[in-house]
């Protein structure tokens, strides 16, 4: 019987206890003398957010499959439990064999948005690992990067080991064997990380200088390693069905964030919004096979007991098969008590007619994201999507019983006036009055719209990473000027609209297009109390200005300043599958209102055509 890290008195006095003792349906514990390679996944917030990430359960299966490797499973302790270990110095420990996670030969940390930062310093921190991976020693675990802000790994530099620039089924396997290699040779730290430099989509932040012009933009980024590589290219998995999918899931005690099933339909979106990181660095569109999926489903329900089954992608709509799917899954679950989730639809007729199948249409909502308020700046950020079938689908909504609509925008894109604000009102009063329109004996009760804006953060890898982004002070006059509109509605009293934090927004583009000068001020926040900052109830925004004013950092550098088209950025060594030159085409098709077709209706040319796979490959519909 396993040994609990926590005694029953510490256990007895936190919030979820079983957010630490594991033993989870499906879990795997293998017996650390049997194996050559221990390898600790963290996703550096509360358990609940990490168990329910996909991209954790399937590189903890794929770990797993291996008699060589196993690979078990940290997640931030909560703040109540923080304190406890720190003053009863109890090293962090993993969920399965309650061993400290300072144990083990790897410690991979899933970086899946900006505002974990200060997590990840706590998980070192607690696990006793020395934060500067220039400080650690032939003892301590190799600290790995992954997911989507690995591709602007240098606000965390300093802190990580190496960079994994990819899909985790890609190179992973090759990167344990080299470890394995370098062990059994009896060899040092830094050469197994000169041996994994050398491998296609690791980073070793160590083995790359940094220079400066006067005016703080980069000179230049170059390898002082003959290891090193000048240009990191992301991994992608070519074919989908090659990989193998999760036999058994891992299954709670507690309730999470996603209690489901979750079926990964493909990889990638052919649409080219403008503002979105996942939609480029994902590329190209990969689809899983209608056979493949059909296995999954019905394996992955049988092993884990769940009650509804979700599709993920970016974009579902634009799965291929995706009509047989959906009739597959309502006739294989039929009577089961199943249910069914279809996120990332467009509404149409198609998608109305499944979930009215599938949803019980008088308890959920719909949700549009047109993103700006007016035809014009949805075109500036390549949306592909009118107010007229926005109005339509919102009509035939209605006329399917449907009373409850959600709408997101975003405010402070590039070339945005106050029309294009104001446009948020107009749209959904219009929305509002495509309902009153529908005779009252076949309106389903009173209509209810509830239009949300998040602030524009530019990314990296987007044709949107040379844009200037607002003050904080900016954001609010805006959201101000959506909430006057709002209020002078007709139907004022069937609108209700909110917004995002405007201090937590602008902290997000300073690390998301930050350097490693950033990483200082990250550690000073962390040391002087920021931690859990994605949560609005544990930011401390006068942290972490004091951080920046304490590490001399200017925010307006990252934020508000003007970047030049030739300015070298962080992240230019990483080759993520879209080129410079199409990046830049872009943004000028945004600044002139242009549209860009999306991939199926014709090739753009972006890059991702040389990773020899998906959409690139399919039959271009002229």
């Amino acid at each position: 019987m396993r040994k609990l890290a926590l005694n029953d008195e510490i256990l007895l006095s936190i919030q979820q206890p079983a957010r630490y003792i594991g033993g989870e349906v499906n879990m795997v514990i293998k017996d650390p003398e049997k194996v050559d390679v221990r390898f600790a996944m963290c996703f550096p917030d509360v358990y609940e957010i990490g168990m329910s990430h996909l991209g954790i359960q399937i590189l903890y299966s794929m770990f797993n499959s291996r008699e060589d490797i196993c690979c078990e499973r940290v997640y931030s302790p909560w703040t109540d439990l923080d304190p406890i270990l720190r003053e009863k110095k109890i090293p962090l420990f993993t969920l399965e064999t309650q061993e400290p996670v300072k144990n083990f030969d790897f410690l991979g940390i899933t970086l899946q948005y900006e505002m974990c930062y200060t997590n990840v310093l706590q998980i070192l921190d607690l696990s006793q690992i020395p934060l500067h991976t220039c400080d650690r020693t032939e003892n301590d675990p190799i600290v790995i990067g992954g997911g989507p802000c690995a591709y602007n790994p240098e606000p965390l530099a300093d802190f990580f080991d190496l960079f994994y620039i990819g899909e985790g089924e890609t190179v992973y396997f090759e990167l344990m064997d080299r470890y394995k290699e370098n062990k059994k040779a009896g060899g040092t730290r830094k050469q197994f990380l000169e041996m994994a430099a050398e491998i296609p989509g690791i980073y070793v932040p160590a083995f790359y200088d940094v220079t400066y012009k006067e005016d703080g933009t980069i000179e230049c980024f170059l390898p002082n390693n003959e290891h090193a590589m000048p240009v990191v290219t992301k991994q992608v998995v070519t074919d989908m069905d090659s990989v193998g999918y999760i036999e058994k899931p891992l299954v709670p005690f507690i309730k999470v964030t996603q209690d489901r099933v979750v079926l990964e339909i493909q990889r990638g979106c052919i649409r080219g919004c403008r503002f979105c990181q996942a939609g480029d660095v994902y590329r190209p569109l990969r689809e899983h096979s209608l056979e493949y999926l059909k296995h999954y489903a019905s394996d992955m329900l049988k092993s884990t007991g769940h009650e509804e089954i979700s599709l993920s992608s970016l974009s579902s709509s634009d799965y291929s098969q995706l009509e047989g799917l959906v009739n597959f899954l309502i006739d294989e679950f039929k009577g089961k008590g199943v249910n069914i989730s279809l996120p990332s639809l467009r509404i149409d007729a198609f998608s109305l007619d499944v979930m009215s199948k599938v949803q019980d249409v008088k308890k959920s909502s719909l949700t549009f994201a047109p993103e700006a308020g007016s035809q014009r700046l949805r075109d500036v950020i390549n949306k592909g999507l009118t107010e007229e079938v926005i109005l339509k689908g919102a009509t035939d909504a209605f006329e399917s019983g449907w009373n409850r609509v959600k709408l997101y925008f975003m405010l402070g894109l590039p070339t945005e006036t106050v029309e294009d604000m104001e446009g948020i009102a107009l749209l959904s009063e219009k929305i509002a009055e495509a309902y009153y329109d529908i005779p009252k004996d076949r309106r389903n009760g009173k209509v209810q719209i509830v239009a949300s804006s998040s602030f524009f953060v530019p990314k990296p890898f987007t044709p949107f990473q040379w844009a200037r982004m607002c003050t904080k002070e900016e954001f609010i006059e805006r959201a101000n000027i959506v909430r006057g509109k709002f209020r002078e509605m007709k139907n004022f009293k069937s609108l209700k609209y909110n917004w995002h934090e405007a201090e937590l927004t602008v902290l997000e583009g300073v690390l998301a297009r930050g350097d490693r000068r950033v990483g200082a001020v990250i550690e000073e926040a962390y040391r002087t109390g920021a931690i859990y900052d994605s949560w609005s109830e544990y930011f401390k925004n006068d942290v972490w200005m004091k951080a920046f004013e304490t590490c001399g950092v200017d925010i307006g550098f990252y934020t508000t300043r003007e970047r030049s088209l030739d300015e070298v950025f962080p992240w230019d060594f990483i080759d993520a599958g879209v080129s410079k030159e199409f990046l830049i085409r872009e943004w000028n098709h945004a600044v002139k209102e242009e549209v860009t077709p999306n991939c199926r209706q014709r090739c753009s040319g972006c890059g991702a055509r040389d990773f020899g796979c998906g959409v690139c490959y399919e039959t271009v519909k002229e």
